[in-house]
């Protein structure tokens, strides 16, 4: 009984890491936005660092996620 309570409470700490994922991906756009409109001819050469950061941010996400559903299902 124990067991389960703890698997769930994992769980719902590791989805956490998923709305942190969205924060950080709007996080990231807004900044490139705000730099882009200050500076537009320095934004085409940042377009691959704001892709890569995107990337980057979406995969920590989704790790998250597994691990969630690892907890949930798989333990």
């Amino acid at each position: 009984m124990e067991a389960d309570a703890a698997k769930l409470i994992g769980a719902g700490i590791a989805a956490i890491g998923t709305g942190a994922a969205g924060i950080g991906v709007g996080n990231l756009f807004g900044q490139f936005l705000q730099g882009a409109l200050r500076n537009p001819s320095a934004a085409d050469g940042q377009f691959a660092r704001l892709i890569f950061g995107f990337a980057v941010t979406e995969a920590l996400g989704i790790f998250a996620l597994l691990i969630a559903l690892l907890l949930l299902f798989a333990v």
